[in-house]
This record gives C-alpha cells, sequence and structure tokens, in this order.
C-alpha cells in the first residue's frame, strides 16, 4: 500500500462558488434568454399581425384563433421524440436544427393567401420548435443544481415577457413603416423581419453552447470538479430512471394538467394581449404595441424576484400557486373594467405577472424527482401535454368573440382553469419538490 497522501478534492468557499455560478450564468443565462425571446416572438408575433392580416385576407376570428392554436398539434407530436433526440445527441447541435428550421418557417409566412396555407405554415411550425422549451428546461439541469434553479429558472423565462416588451414596439414599428415595401404588406414584414434572428441565433448556437460541465474549456479540472459535485449532493432521490417510466409516473401526469391550466392563461394573454387592449378603446396600432410592452414590464420584474424568494425559502408550491391565483384574479377584474382602459390595463398586468411568474416556478417541480433520461421524458411530456392548451385557449376565445361579440366567458373559463393548476401545484407533496 502506498503511504502518498492523496490530495483532497478541490472545495470551493461560498465565496468563490458563488463566483464561479456567476461565471456560469454569464455565460449560459443571456444567450438562452435571447435565443428564447426570439423563439417566443416568432411564436406569438401572429397576434399583432391579426390586426392587419385578418381585414386583408379576409379571415374570421375562428380562422385566426385555429391558425394561431394549430401550431400547438405539431408541438405536442413532436414533443417528446424531439427531447430525447436532445438527450442523446447533444442540446448544441440539436438547439442549433430546432431554431434554425423555426426560422425559416417563420418567415416563410409571408406566403399565406388562405385558411389552409395558414393552417398548414402554423403547424410546421410547431414541429419545428418542439423541444426548444423543454430542452432548454433539461439542459439548466445539467448545469445548476435544484437549490439554484429557481432564480436560474426565471432569468431563462423571462424571455416570455420580455419577448413582448421587445416585440410590442418592434412589430408596432414594422406594422406602421413597412407597409407596401416592395410590394408586401406590413404583417408579411413582420414576419420575415421577426424570423432573421431566430436564424442567426441557431447558428452562432453551433459554435457557442457545450453540451456538457465536462465539455466547457472555460472552466478549469477543479471549478468542473465543483459543478458536478454539488449536483450530485444536491439532487436527491429520483423516481425514475428510464424512458417509459416517466410515463408510468403519476405525478407527471398530475404535473401535465396543472401545466394545461397554466397554459391555458399563458396563451390566452399571449395571443389576445393586443386584442384585449383595443378592445378597452385603444385604437391605433402602434399605441397599442406599446401598452403592451408595460404588462410585461411587470411580469419580468415579478418572476426574477418571486425566484429569488423560492430560492431562499427552498419553497416551490406556494410561489406557483399564488401567482396562478393572482393571474386568474386579473383576468376577471380585466373584463369587469373593460370601459376604463387604464384600469383594465392595471389588472391585465396583473393577469401577465400571475401567469407567467407562476408557470416559472412550476418548472422547479418537475425536475425535483425526475432524472436521466426519464427527466427528458417526463419534461417533454408535461410541457407538450400542458400545450395543447395553445390550440384550445386560441381557438376557444375566437369562438366566444364570434358568437358573443365579447371575450368575458373565454377568459372567466382561462381564469378557473389557472385556479385549477394552483390547486395541482398544492397537492404535490412538499418534501418531494421543496428543494
Amino acid at each position: 500500500m502506498s503511504n502518498a497522501i492523496e490530495a483532497p478534492p478541490y472545495r470551493a468557499n461560498l465565496s468563490s462558488e458563488s463566483q464561479l455560478y456567476g461565471r456560469v450564468v454569464l455565460r449560459l443565462i443571456p444567450f438562452l434568454f435571447i435565443c428564447y425571446v426570439f423563439a417566443y416572438l416568432d411564436r406569438v408575433n401572429v397576434g399583432f399581425a391579426k390586426l392587419q392580416m385578418l381585414d386583408e385576407l379576409k379571415f374570421s376570428e375562428t380562422v385566426y384563433g385555429l391558425g394561431a392554436g394549430v401550431f400547438f398539434l405539431g408541438y405536442f407530436i413532436f414533443e417528446v421524440p424531439s427531447n430525447l433526440i436532445l438527450h442523446r445527441v447533444g442540446a448544441r447541435r440539436w438547439i442549433a436544427r430546432i431554431m434554425i428550421t423555426w426560422g425559416l418557417l417563420s418567415a416563410s409566412m409571408i406566403f399565406v393567401q388562405t385558411p389552409t396555407t395558414f393552417y398548414i405554415i402554423r403547424f410546421l411550425l410547431g414541429v419545428a420548435e418542439a423541444g426548444f422549451f423543454p430542452g432548454i428546461i433539461l439542459y439548466l439541469t445539467y448545469w445548476f443544481p435544484p437549490s439554484r434553479r429557481g432564480k436560474i429558472t426565471a432569468m431563462f423565462m423571462t424571455g416570455i415577457p420580455m419577448a413582448g416588451v421587445i416585440g410590442g414596439p418592434l412589430s408596432g414599428w414594422i406594422m406602421a413603416t413597412t407597409h407596401g415595401w416592395h410590394g408586401y404588406s406590413a404583417w408579411q414584414w413582420l414576419f420575415f423581419l421577426e424570423a432573421l434572428p431566430s436564424i442567426i441565433a441557431g447558428v452562432v448556437v453551433l459554435f457557442y453552447l457545450e453540451d456538457k460541465i465536462d465539455d466547457a474549456k472555460w472552466l478549469s479540472d477543479s471549478e468542473k470538479q465543483v459543478l458536478k459535485r454539488n449536483l450530485e449532493n444536491e439532487t436527491g432521490p429520483r423516481e425514475v430512471h428510464s424512458v417509459f417510466g416517466a410515463f408510468r409516473n403519476r405525478r407527471v401526469w398530475v404535473l401535465a394538467t396543472g401545466y394545461f391550466g397554466f397554459m391555458m392563461g399563458l396563451y390566452g394573454i399571449s395571443f389576445w394581449l393586443p386584442s384585449l387592449i383595443k378592445a378597452s378603446g385603444v385604437q391605433e396600432a402602434s399605441t397599442v404595441a406599446m401598452l403592451t410592452t408595460i404588462p410585461y414590464v411587470c411580469a419580468t420584474v415579478a418572476m426574477v424576484l418571486t425566484g429569488r424568494s423560492a430560492d431562499r425559502w427552498k419553497e416551490r408550491r406556494w410561489h406557483a400557486a399564488v401567482p396562478a391565483i393572482l393571474g386568474g384574479l386579473g383576468l376577471v377584474l380585466s373584463t369587469l373594467t373593460v370601459q376604463n382602459p387604464m384600469v383594465s390595463l392595471v389588472f391585465l398586468s396583473l393577469a401577465t405577472m400571475g401567469i407567467m411568474t407562476g408557470l416559472c416556478q412550476f418548472w422547479c417541480l418537475p425536475p425535483a424527482f425526475l432524472g436521466g433520461m426519464a427527466a427528458a421524458t417526463g419534461i417533454a411530456m408535461i410541457n407538450s401535454f400542458g400545450n395543447l392548451a395553445g390550440f384550445l385557449s386560441p381557438y376557444m376565445i375566437g369562438w366566444v368573440k364570434d358568437v358573443t361579440a365579447s371575450t368575458d366567458i373565454a377568459l372567466y373559463c382561462i381564469a378557473g382553469s389557472l385556479v385549477f393548476a394552483a390547486s395541482i401545484c398544492l397537492a404535490m407533496p412538499k418534501a418531494v419538490v421543496n428543494r
């Protein structure tokens, strides 16, 4: 037996470890955030194009609602296979593929002339984008332990409201200034110009992202050891470790139904916020676009502050449930004050804050008990099932508006779905998810 003394494993003190995670955050999160902004903007800019597109193409509100929602059928079908491929081939190549193909398809929206072509391209856009969001949620679990995921997930998911903050004024400017350029309408330029950043970012992904900690050349061996050790120490027991195990896990299906409730709210807001603001009495498209930034700015702040609180207290359920309930309340109150644009905007801001903040904290729940291939499958399953609400919610609002000349009944249904989502979060065992 050798008498040589083995060097103790590298252990960072609290200060240096925080600095290390600060470097990882700075390396990954801003870039992933930007990619998510582009993704979400390409997904929901149809809400701004609608303000001109429907009149020009003679589409009804129901046609628009179905076209906005059919995206999620393609998304649903290919979500789980896409996430499994990402887990096998790595995030770098697969995220690049997703971004480039969805950018090209989003740009092809300029060729829409009939409801059929509208439905086809929106469906294919869903196929192309399937796996991006759950893939990033899975990717973050490769780098950050549970105790840090509340804030990290919030920082990434602020891409949703920031897509509104950036996309509102940008879309309004495009719609106001590009009509007639080279014979194309403003809504066509909107789709084309906002697709270009996604294609460029997809190419950059190939050269910028690393698939896992061991691939990061910007980390020393001792720093990699710290990151991997923290993941191992904080992960805790997982319930399933196989692809098919996720399908048999009761908690996965329970969370999927809760996520469906959250997504009813998210896509109700995302696709219809410009129309809801317009219904309160604001007519100018540029003014509508500017006002949509207010709820999204409020949501961005709420998401980050709530994420920090969740990590500090190591509490996940109430940090997801309370915002969901407030989101539903905001939707109901916005319908009761629709004759007063500014008051209605306040309640729409409350609704947006609650929906997006609750949704963000929801995504700290599944990785708490899913590991390995089960995490890839389970996260994708929850996301794909929940995103079926993206099909139902816009279509339901459009249909209700065509039938009743009001969106009130649909918004009440969405508010109820948010309360249901809150109850699902609270039903999860505290010992399982509060990490």
